[in-house]
């Protein structure tokens, strides 16, 4: 069942995240501590999301060793998508997060209290290095894997959270003035919320099966309409199995009937579809005008009685 493995890369990059971790989970501490003892909302709100930030990582890292295993009996196709139930839990969290900093930036309007700055202020310049850090930590990984770009989205809106927050302590000092926290921790919750709704969708598109965005459905049946032999195609499927692997399974009726026609036609379709619209794995059944699927098969995906639906 090795056919399907497919290689994550080196596990140099495990240190890396590694090392984010570690340093994340200092700062969140840091943070907390910071918040409490200053007053400061949009400072622990930080602390939460830099929370966040590390146990992304750590569902990351994870997933990264989990995707790595050879393909077996029981997972036919690889465990390549445990990066991508990842990068659907780091979206989800996003999102709590911001509506539970939305909640609380609210209630502190409702109810203010007492803030101290400097406090305030360095420890979000603290927070914002270590910020600093864990981008330049998984900025490479993240153009090739929806999972760390997940974790790394989390760190990105933790560093503008960081500036947000230094901009908060430096009003407080310089105007006194108190209600822009819970104003600044509105900001970093809105952009919390658009960042992790726009990005989630990709995650939920592989996990539903859906057809990939880069791939039009439709010209790919009139490719396949369009080889020598073929007469009609139908039950066509085309997914992701993971971020760099896309797969097809179809039903091609061809005018022939010998084997030699048969495997003419798979080869040209396979070829067809690798060179033109990046499907590297592809299931085709070979149907004859006489043993077409019957009119009224059920099949997964199309309504009885219309085999020739997508």
């Amino acid at each position: 069942m090795s056919g399907h493995s497919h290689n994550h890369g080196a596990e140099g990059g495990d240190s890396r995240i590694g090392w984010a971790i570690f340093v994340n989970v200092l700062l969140t501490f840091a943070q907390i501590a910071g918040g409490i003892v200053s007053g400061s909302l949009s400072l622990i709100a930080d602390a939460l999301h830099n929370f966040s930030d590390a146990a992304s990582l750590v569902i990351a890292f994870g997933a990264r060793r989990i995707a790595r295993r050879p393909a077996d009996n029981s997972m036919t196709f690889g465990y390549v998508r445990a990066e991508i139930v990842a990068a659907l839990i780091n979206y989800t969290t996003l999102i709590v997060i911001g509506l539970y900093l939305l909640y609380e930036a609210v209630m502190r309007f409702i109810q203010p209290e007492p803030i101290e700055g400097w406090i305030v202020v360095i420890v979000a310049g603290i927070a914002l290095a270590i910020d600093i850090i864990t981008a330049m930590l998984t900025y490479a990984m993240s153009k090739s894997s929806m999972n760390i770009r997940a974790a790394f989205l989390h760190n990105v809106a933790d560093a503008l959270g960081s500036v947000g927050v230094i901009i908060a302590g430096t009003l407080v000092l310089v105007y006194e003035w108190t209600w822009i926290d819970p104003a600044i921790t509105l900001l970093i919750a809105g952009y919390i919320l658009w960042q992790a709704f726009s990005e989630i969708g990709s995650s939920v598109r592989v996990l539903m099966m859906a057809t990939p965005e880069n791939i039009d459905i439709y010209r790919v049946i009139e490719d396949l309409r369009a080889i020598e032999g073929v007469e009609d195609v139908h039950h066509v499927h085309v997914f992701a199995i993971d971020e760099g692997h896309n797969a097809l399974e179809a039903h091609l009726v061809i005018s022939g009937s010998s084997f030699t026609d048969m495997a003419r036609v798979k080869r040209q379709a396979r070829k067809l579809l690798s060179a033109k619209h990046h499907v590297g794995h592809s299931t085709i059944e070979i149907e004859t005008s006489q043993d077409r699927c019957d009119q009224d098969a059920k099949v997964i995906g199309h309504e009885a009685g219309n085999p020739s639906s997508i």
